[in-house]
């Protein structure tokens, strides 16, 4: 199965899915942060490397699909292609940090793509406020996302909540603000709950 974890950055999706890879034995598939080769440039210039982001993230995710449907084993996943295409990319469209030409590209090369991919067998939404984002992001001290302007999140959590309103597969939603499954067995319990009750219950998914 593909179990993916979507949220806004700083929303605690890496440290999700390595729990949830623990407590299940699924293999995890992280999204590329360290090795990436664009984000320090991109953080300090959104204007000028969006395009190049966006398609370095495009082009790893869809690899990371067609690893993934190629494996006999459960995979979790840390971000979806999805997001990128509907949430990251119109929202820099929006904010004048991509040009008409490169989102209309990028656009193109997505729906190409989204011919060959299916919906993960279960999403696991992290939804978090600003503020909470925020204090996350200060606190894994992360020196290129320091810069980070609060519209560009606000933006991101917009988008989230209007594509989280017209998701069509199976979903999970938990709030991050209230919810602190890295530090309280018990919060992390009932996420687990909810996905045994989706995964293993009376009307398992498929």
């Amino acid at each position: 199965m593909h179990i993916a974890i979507a949220g806004n950055i700083g929303a605690g999706k890496t440290t999700l899915a390595t729990m949830l890879a623990k407590r299940y034995g699924w293999k995890a598939h992280f999204e590329p942060v360290d090795n990436n080769p664009y984000l320090e440039d991109y953080y300090e210039d959104m204007a000028r490397w969006s395009f190049n982001l966006q398609i370095y993230f495009l082009n790893k995710r869809f690899r990371d699909i067609v690893d993934i449907s190629r494996l006999n084993e459960t995979v979790v996943q840390d971000r979806t292609i999805f997001e990128d295409a509907c949430i990251f990319a119109p929202n820099l469209r929006d904010m004048g940090m991509m040009s008409e030409r490169d989102f209309e590209n990028y656009t193109d090369l997505f729906n190409l793509m989204l011919s060959l991919v299916k919906l993960p067998d279960l999403l696991i939404y992290i939804r978090s406020s600003v503020p909470h984002l925020i204090d996350q992001i200060q606190r894994r001290g992360r020196n290129y996302e320091q810069t980070m302007r609060i519209d560009y999140l606000r933006g991101l959590n917009k988008r989230y909540e209007e594509w989280i309103k017209t998701y069509d597969g199976h979903m999970i939603i938990v709030d991050g603000d209230t919810t602190d499954f890295e530090n309280n067995a018990q919060h992390f319990q009932r996420i687990t709950d909810m996905i045994d009750d989706r995964l293993y219950g009376l009307f398992p998914i498929e």
